[in-house]
């Protein structure tokens, strides 16, 4: 009977509706990202052969990654590349939400939100393509200056170099850092800022100290949202790098389509996905540190 009457009060209580509401979205997340990553993770314990999939579990994989050069330099170059274009695009991204957002009158920040979100109307591939016009070795950018007579040759210096490919990846993901670092501005009382100048403050020590440190979380959001892509981006530097300087993900298509050693890629995805994880969360604490020094 008690049991009867726990499950009824469960049944409507708000937890049990919410979990009702909920369960749609986590059957679909299940099913589409926790049961692929199950089966990557699987099969990077498994051996590859010509026959198929061993059925036994090894980490002889994960082995040959973490001492293999080649993966090593290709993890290096995805880290720095990902880390330089995170940086840009932030840097570049701030100045603009911060114009937006304290400098724009209200009525038409949607319509300077709208303009910034113009260039993704289209496919990425496309953008990328474009910037391949641009950049390339007859491109727009060499055939001006040429035209111009600044220069007596095509610059090879833009061209299937990882100048270009940081470039790309920023452009690419310009909006993903502008958005959340606007939104987090917006949410910022501006009598705090006030106040601020009211004490002596001057604009520049007011930022430091009042609208930088409420802004972070739209900065970390920003950082999360460019950092973790563009590390596995294969498109730019197949197209842009003209497969000249390879990064990871271009590393597990060769691995897994090209050899069809889908136990080794697997290992490489995995040994990625980790340390995407392990930085992420370093950079989280160390916000989160900064973040408890500047409330002090």
């Amino acid at each position: 009977m008690e049991q009867g009457a726990a499950r009824g009060r469960f049944r409507n209580s708000e937890a049990a509706n919410g979990l009702a509401l909920v369960s749609p979205t986590a059957i679909y997340a299940i099913l589409l990202l926790a049961a692929p990553l199950a089966a990557v993770v699987l099969y990077s314990l498994m051996v590859d052969s010509k026959v198929g999939l061993s059925s036994g579990l090894t980490f002889d994989n994960y082995l040959k990654v973490w001492t293999g050069r080649i993966d090593q330099a290709l993890m290096i170059r995805s880290l720095t590349v990902s880390s330089v274009v995170t940086l840009v695009t932030v840097l570049l991204a701030y100045p603009v939400a911060y114009f937006v957002s304290f400098h724009v009158k209200p009525e038409r920040k949607s319509m300077w939100i709208f303009l910034i979100t113009i260039p993704f109307w289209t496919s990425y591939l496309i953008r990328v393509f474009l910037w391949k016009v641009i950049l390339g070795y007859n491109g727009v950018i060499n055939s001006g200056l040429m035209s111009l007579g600044i220069i007596g040759e095509p610059l090879t210096i833009i061209n299937y170099s990882l100048g270009s490919m940081i470039m790309t990846l920023a452009h690419a993901y310009a909006a993903f850092a502008i958005l959340p670092i606007f939104v987090s501005l917006e949410k910022i009382d501006r009598s705090l800022l006030e106040a601020g100048q009211d004490l002596g403050e001057s604009k520049l020590m007011t930022f430091i100290r009042v609208t930088l440190p409420l802004s972070m979380p739209g900065v970390i959001a920003a950082v999360l949202i460019v950092f973790i892509p563009t590390i596995g981006d294969y498109v730019t530097p197949e197209l842009i790098g003209g497969g000249k300087l390879p990064m990871i993900a271009n590393r597990i298509e060769a691995i897994m389509l090209k050899q069809n050693d889908k136990a080794l890629g697997s290992a490489i995805a995995v040994t990625a996905m980790l340390i995407v994880t392990v930085v992420s969360v370093v950079f989280l604490l160390l916000n989160r540190r900064f973040l408890r020094g500047q409330s002090k």
